[in-house]
């Protein structure tokens, strides 16, 4: 049973959430997601062009690589994280170039020894999987992998084909934190992802307040929060852990009260 296995096997659905690597105190900031209950953390790669990622996710990025935030900083994070929280399943998130500059084995294998359970990599699509997903595989680390409202019937089982851990549906066309799909169109996509899938849901880009990831908990297996996480990080500094763990202590409060009795 791995982390991620266990994390949406509880008897609610998962809190994935995601604050950016070098932006403000990346430590402290992780240890309040925890302590506000997240089920899964997500940590992302700074990067010069973050393509899929709207204003919030963004000036995060330049704010950690404003502050020289490098890959080997990436994993050191990591590895500090590892040994605070031992059961919490971690995942990095970004895109292929600081991934896969020194060769796909090389990271693999030291985000293996870092401790790290699964990674999302927005722009390798699943046709280029050599790229990173063979290398990941043999270090038991998840490739996690993204499906979207445009992908449709006939593309989706590329897109599961090699995927692990969980399956992140982006429940709009766009960039992230900038609008949020209507519950029903989200309640129709989700059902039939699960349909063609036995992992986990779980649906972000937009979800900003604890009455969307409610909406969204009755549907998924799992809720992703950045951007709302990202501004805090943003408006407050080295002084965002205390705002940080109350965001997701009342996402994680409303995605239980929202699914108590009905999740399996």
């Amino acid at each position: 049973m791995t982390r991620l296995q266990s994390a949406f096997l509880k008897p609610h659905p998962a809190f994935v959430a995601f604050v950016t690597a070098g932006d403000g105190d990346t430590a402290s900031n992780l240890n309040a997601l925890v302590a506000g209950g997240a089920d899964v953390i997500e940590l992302g790669m700074p990067f010069t062009d973050p393509m899929a990622d709207g204003p919030a996710i963004q000036n995060a990025n330049l704010r950690s690589l404003g502050a020289r935030t490098t890959t080997a900083d990436v994993l050191h994070h990591a590895r500090e994280f590892r040994e605070r929280h031992p059961d919490v399943p971690l995942v990095l998130m970004g895109y292929a170039n600081p991934m896969i500059r020194r060769g796909p084995e090389w990271f693999a294998d030291a985000a293996a020894q870092a401790g790290v359970d699964g990674v999302i990599c927005v722009d390798i699509p699943p046709e280029e999987d050599d790229a990173l997903g063979p290398a990941l595989r043999a270090k038991g680390i998840a490739p996690i992998r993204l499906a979207t409202p445009t992908t449709d019937a006939a593309r989706l089982p590329q897109v599961l084909e090699g995927s692990d851990g969980f399956l992140y549906y982006v429940s709009v066309a766009g960039i992230t934190g900038q609008q949020q799909a209507a519950a029903a169109s989200i309640e129709s996509a989700v059902g039939k992802l699960k349909a063609a899938t036995d992992l986990p849901v779980a649906v972000g880009f937009g979800v900003r307040t604890p009455e969307q990831a409610a909406d969204i908990a009755r549907v998924a297996d799992g809720v992703v929060v950045g951007s709302a996480l990202v501004d805090l990080v943003g408006e407050h500094g080295t002084d965002a852990p205390r705002q940080l763990k109350d965001l997701t202590a009342q996402m994680v409060s409303a995605i239980r009260r929202a699914t108590e009795g009905t999740h399996a």
